[in-house]
């Protein structure tokens, strides 16, 4: 399949008009109108609904978006490694939920270029069920996530355990989460979200919502607040008195995992895999 023809399907997903679709890709309509019917006759079945008011998917255009996106995916994937073979050995993409990199896999990937500057290496973050479709079409190499999904093909090794803890920039009473004004709500995932909701069932429409993984404690240095944030990245400032944690309230804690091809090249993963394995110690 021409790629191109993925891409404008995705462009009329996103502005919902052929028209708009035109101008995002900076073609015509005609030329958008052609593509897609070329796409439809390649699949077999109409995947838009045209109407004065634009474009709506059809079930089968519904169900072709996640194909969609992986063949661009992959497609982009595949440009960006043919064109870092020119001035690197290789290329490792690593993704990870948000509140694994904070004060983590930053510091495996600071290790893997100060040791192997030879690779390339590209990360991003995402959701769980995202990572483990990413590394099923192989866009990464490796992920790290709090609940994968066992897939054929894929190895699931256990690296460390996630401990949440709520902390507050002053000292807070369990008496005094009543005063939800002052309660942050991070985002820290679905798995979060759901066991938070069990936990405050009064809480789950805080005033502020943040989803910026730590970079949320800097709300709390400068503001009466508190929430819930991984306990190796508020450490440090509990020790220095900035943070204070919040007594008599639930920890979360979330096992996670490293997730990797089962087919891979063992003498060049290993030394990566063995560093991420003991990073929590060092």
């Amino acid at each position: 399949m021409d790629i191109e023809l993925a891409k404008t399907y995705l462009a009329i997903v996103e502005t919902g008009s052929f028209v708009e679709a035109a101008t995002k890709v900076n073609i015509t309509q005609s030329t958008v109108s052609c593509r897609i019917k070329n796409l439809e006759q390649e699949i077999g079945t109409p995947l838009f609904e045209r109407s004065k008011s634009g474009a709506t998917l059809t079930p089968a255009g519904q169900q072709f978006h996640k194909h969609a996106l992986a063949l661009v995916r992959v497609w982009e994937h595949a440009r960006l490694e043919v064109g870092l073979a020119e001035t690197h050995n290789d290329h490792l993409a690593i993704g990870a939920q948000i509140s694994l990199w904070d004060d983590f896999l930053l510091h495996w990937v600071s290790w893997l270029r100060e040791t192997y500057p030879a690779i390339a290496v590209t990360a991003t973050t995402a959701h769980s069920t995202l990572l483990m479709e990413r590394l099923s079409e192989g866009t990464l190499d490796l992920a790290v996530m709090y609940r994968p999904v066992q897939r054929p093909g894929l190895v699931i090794e256990h690296i460390l355990d996630e401990e949440l803890v709520m902390v507050s920039s002053v000292l807070t009473t369990h008496d005094q989460l009543k005063q939800k004004q002052n309660y942050i709500f991070i985002n820290w995932g679905p798995e979060f979200h759901t066991d938070h909701a069990l936990a405050f069932p009064k809480m789950t429409h805080p005033g502020l919502s943040l989803d910026l993984g730590s970079l949320g404690i800097n709300y709390l240095l400068e503001n009466n607040a508190y929430g819930y944030f991984p306990i190796r990245v508020v450490k440090p400032y509990l020790e220095q008195g900035n943070l204070f944690l919040v007594k008599k309230t639930p920890r979360f804690v979330y096992p996670a995992y490293a997730v990797y091809p089962e087919q891979r090249n063992e003498e060049a993963y290993e030394p990566l895999l063995e560093k991420l394995r003991t990073l929590e110690d060092s």
